[in-house]
């Protein structure tokens, strides 16, 4: 028989993690013709969640808990998880129901057509217009500049194979964007469309920073067209300067009595050209901090408990 796994990631899910266990619980006794591991990977909770998991696992031995040492942020307890599973496949979820539970039973069903990876898409989201504006212009910016087709309207949810798991290991990325990493194994990805609700319980954990940092990850991670376009705009505004300070050095010479440098184009230029390098330096600096993250060989979590393993 084969075994599927279910790993979750939660932080602070007191207010849906009973209920989204229960369902979670109906659709795997639906399946007889395989067996489950519900993993969920806690990212050291402060609001009562864990009391909850631990007594739901003390009545379920297929429910397997790890609870973290702190919060290692959700990419890398997420990331930390997959690699906990025994299943023949593995699929992700979240407990914050703004992906439907059923969509598991479409990623089951394609698995067993021969699917390897199956990833949740939107085609649609309750959130605010600036929200999916947003999203929408990352989205299609990454694609232009990525060295690779990368997923998207995705945020990484769904089925990975163990086959691709096993690949996945051989990466050993620390911070990884999952997206561009399951797209880096040129297994064909297949979808299942779904659209996206509100969080009805509880506040969302994604804040701006989380988003700017899975974006910003995406982009160091898939592509070094930033660079070279830095390294171009480094070379064109050289240029330019240079021959911005001959035209004023031949101009002085024919001119020397008459023409005075005003304030305007010096105040103009060196700001031009400070914001140039500062934007150079910033880029040059989540490269070189993506690399340390990579060298340190740091963990991606430290994990305080295990139950039911």
């Amino acid at each position: 028989m084969k075994k599927i796994s279910i790993v979750t990631n939660t932080f602070n899910e007191i207010e849906n993690i009973e209920e989204y266990y229960n369902l979670i619980k109906n659709i795997r006794s639906s399946y007889n013709n395989y067996s489950f591991e519900h993993i969920i990977i806690d990212n050291n909770s402060q609001d009562g969640t864990i009391a909850v998991l631990e007594r739901l696992a003390s009545l379920d031995k297929d429910l397997k808990l790890i609870f973290n040492s702190k919060n290692f942020g959700f990419i890398r307890s997420f990331y930390h998880g997959l690699f906990q599973a025994s299943g023949d496949a593995v699929i992700t979820t979240v407990a914050d129901f703004q992906e439907p539970i059923d969509v598991i039973n479409n990623y089951i069903k394609l698995w067993e057509g021969g699917s390897e990876i199956v990833l949740s898409r939107k085609i649609g989201s309750e959130e605010n217009f600036l929200m999916k504006f947003i999203r929408s212009f990352f989205y299609k910016f990454i694609n232009k500049i990525a060295d690779i087709d990368l997923p998207v309207n995705t945020t990484g949810h769904g089925l990975i194979s163990k086959r691709v798991i096993d690949e996945l290991r051989k990466f050993n990325d620390k911070y990884p964007y999952f997206r561009g990493l399951v797209a880096e194994t040129g297994f064909k990805i297949d979808f299942v469309d779904y659209k996206q609700t509100i969080r009805k319980k509880g506040k969302s954990k994604f804040k701006f920073y989380q988003l700017y940092d899975m974006a910003i990850l995406g982009i160091v991670k898939h592509t070094r067209l930033p660079l070279r376009i830095a390294t171009l705009t480094g070379f064109t505004a050289s240029i330019l300067s240079i021959m911005v300070s001959l035209f004023y050095l031949v101009y002085k010479i024919l001119y020397w009595d008459t023409f005075v440098l005003g304030v305007a184009p010096l105040v103009v230029g060196l700001f031009a050209f400070l914001s140039i390098q500062i934007f150079i330096i910033g880029l040059i600096g989540e490269y070189v901090g993506a690399i340390l993250v990579e060298t340190r060989n740091i963990p991606l979590v430290v994990e305080r408990k295990r139950i039911n393993f």
